[in-house]
């Protein structure tokens, strides 16, 4: 048995198509009887729209394009979690897919969201795509560009400010009387990662403590397992007392080596994070870090996405969201 149809709601109500059709996309005034007949019309035949052919005709698809690195990043997930929730509220869906950090991918997913006529983009990344940025920012679509390392300029995000963030992890360090602290900071040298830097260096030189910084290798936890023997040899030789690591996986990397080598952790040596990803928690000593609200920054850019598109409203401003420095285990007063 064939799926009823458009027409066959008209028939049964005994209205025209178009009347069917006003009903169903609210689009102009329809008596209350005549949409009572429709609605119960609808309900009779259990009718279920073709959703393809609707955004077709109406150029709207209720779709808005996620384009992550990678999914199984559990930071990355927790910002889709807050995209996708908040636009269920709105009657959004997402269209997902993953580049597992291949930009040529990238880009190619990119043209593959358009031709599916996405009303809004948010970009997840980790690296940067030259390509990918003008193609965003020359589409009629809206959109969003999130980058954990990267600051895009002229693009639109939502962020915390991590210098200010870093300023107050350092001084959490120092108020615990730490006073030679070593700030281990990611390879790649990105606006953020220098903005947490100067974060870090503005308040050692506030009072009068020298910054010493160390560079690791990446930012995953074997970056920050690597670096470790140099940095508790620095320890030693220069009374360094805790180590503040821009990101949570390096500070992680430094955990894990602490406990194969029976380093003891905060009492030999404090360990501070940034991020508060979902492992942060879960490792003993459990990891004091800033928080960075991934999920509130993926709900946030889904409501920006959505005022556009509901007021048509030009996205025009970088929403900075608060951060909160976690207090836990892994930082001793002294």
């Amino acid at each position: 048995m064939s799926s009823p149809t458009i027409k066959d709601v008209a028939k049964l109500a005994g209205v025209s198509i178009s009347t069917v059709s006003r009903v169903m996309n609210d689009s102009k005034p329809v008596s209350p009887e005549a949409r009572r007949k429709v609605i119960d019309a609808i309900n009779k035949l259990d009718f279920k729209p073709n959703e393809l052919a609707r955004s077709l005709v109406m150029k709207r698809s209720n779709l808005i394009g996620v384009v992550v690195k990678d999914i199984g990043i559990s930071y990355m997930a927790q910002i889709v979690r807050g995209i996708e929730e908040i636009g269920r509220m709105y009657k959004y869906d997402i269209l997902l897919s993953s580049t597992y950090g291949d930009i040529e991918q990238e880009s190619k997913i990119m043209d593959f969201m358009l031709t599916k006529q996405v009303e809004g983009i948010v970009m997840i990344s980790e690296d940067t795509n030259p390509e990918v940025t003008y193609k965003l920012k020359n589409q009629s679509a809206p959109f969003i560009h999130l980058d954990k390392f990267y600051d895009y300029e002229d693009t639109h995000t939502v962020s915390i400010d991590y210098v200010n963030a870093s300023k107050e992890m350092t001084n959490y360090l120092i108020k615990q009387n730490h006073k030679r602290i070593i700030f281990l900071e990611e390879s790649t040298g990105t606006k953020i990662g220098k903005a947490k830097q100067k974060g870090y260096i503005d308040v050692m030189e506030e009072n009068g403590l020298e910054a010493i910084i160390m560079n690791a290798a990446g930012i995953n936890i074997k970056d920050g397992y690597d670096i470790s023997e140099k940095i508790l040899e620095k320890a030693v030789k220069e009374d360094v007392s805790a180590v503040f690591c821009a990101e949570d996986e390096l500070a992680i990397g430094l955990l894990n080596y602490c406990y194969d080598h029976n380093v003891k952790v905060p009492e030999n040596i404090s360990i501070a994070g940034f991020g508060d990803v979902p492992l942060a928690s879960i490792y003993r000593p459990s990891l004091t870090t800033v928080r960075e609200p991934y999920y509130d920054i993926g709900a946030v850019s889904m409501r920006k996405l959505v005022k556009e598109l509901k007021e048509n409203q030009k996205i025009i401003d970088n929403t900075i969201l608060p951060s909160e420095l976690i207090e836990r285990e892994s930082v001793l007063k002294i």
